[in-house]
């Protein structure tokens, strides 16, 4: 077996995912190609039974063990026996999503650089329904292994826009009429109580640095977690997730 012996990186211009849930959405994601999978006899045969569906005849797949997987991805990765070489997503333009948005909640992250973050926060994106993750396209993570996986099937049902400027961004989110919320432990307002009624736009930075000035001064409030006074601070994974389930409860509410 060849490539990426226990580094997890694909050839060029390849993505290399692995564990069940990236795996199997991707092979189902019409907007991602596939170029070729590896798997134990085992799990392959476990995702066709339990989605009734078979692979593209076209797709290349070569039966292994788990031990020869794991020489494919990340050193101790759980690849759960699946690991695939596809295509990078297609970039995706901001004003394109916004027509698509239909008043749901919008996710932006100012240089959150940490994969398993950036994935956590897709998938709660995708459990609680929002329109779309907006980055930067420099001090973001690419696309990988890591983040797929913890996205857990995320990356390929979320829609995640790439922006030059991340303020230049959020004036045109607001001119499409969503109120922009920056979440920052020193905010004056707390957290939902900032919530107003209409489109919603959540805005979180890394953490230590934060949200950087330029980004908070294109924002329409900023409003801080009702955390106690015993934690200094939560990951900004867990501050996305309680934040979008807020946002969620408000616009059952309206």
């Amino acid at each position: 077996m060849q490539g990426g012996r226990g580094s997890g990186r694909a050839g060029a211009g390849a993505v290399r995912l692995w564990g069940r849930h990236a795996v199997e959405a991707a092979l189902t994601n019409p907007e991602r190609s596939a170029k070729k999978l590896w798997g134990t006899r085992e799990a392959i045969q476990a995702m066709l039974d339990d989605h009734e569906a078979e692979l593209p005849r076209t797709l290349p797949v070569e039966y292994a063990q788990a031990a020869d997987l794991a020489r494919l991805v990340a050193r101790d990765a759980p690849h759960q026996g699946l690991v695939l070489d596809c295509a990078p997503l297609p970039d995706l333009v901001l004003a394109d999503v916004l027509d698509e948005a239909e008043g749901r909640t919008l996710v932006l992250l100012d240089q959150v650089t940490d994969p398993h973050n950036v994935g956590a926060i897709l998938r709660s994106c995708a459990a609680f329904d929002a329109a779309a993750l907006i980055t930067q396209d420099r001090h973001a993570p690419p696309e990988s292994g890591t983040l797929a996986k913890s996205a857990s099937g995320a990356l390929e049902t979320v829609p995640w826009v790439r922006v030059v400027n991340l303020a230049r961004a959020l004036e045109t989110i607001g001119e499409a009429g969503y109120w922009r919320i920056a979440l920052d432990g020193d905010g004056r307002d707390a957290f939902p109580d900032a919530l107003p009624s209409g489109p919603v736009a959540l805005v979180l930075g890394a953490e230590g640095d934060g949200i950087r000035r330029n980004v908070i001064d294109h924002c329409d409030a900023v409003a801080r977690l009702p955390i106690s006074g015993r934690i200094e601070s939560l990951n900004v994974s867990t501050a996305a997730a309680i934040a979008l389930y807020a946002s969620a409860i408000r616009e059952e509410q309206d």
